[in-house]
């Protein structure tokens, strides 16, 4: 996985419960775009993240 600062880190939901999560990649810390990122979620929290295989990028462009 590989993302810029600006991008959309969305994250799907499992099941009728687990609700996506959709937040803005605010920092690129691994190498070449790779994880982990810091990410600010639709909530307004921001967190360091390592996103797992249920996880995508969404570019702006």
């Amino acid at each position: 996985m590989r993302a810029k600062v600006g991008d959309r880190l969305v994250v799907e939901g499992h099941t009728d419960v687990e609700k996506r999560q959709e937040g803005e990649i605010l920092e690129v810390r691994g190498s070449n775009g790779e994880p982990p990122y810091v990410v600010k979620w639709s909530d307004g929290h921001e967190g360091l993240t390592y996103p797992g295989p249920d996880t995508h990028i969404v570019s702006p462009d």
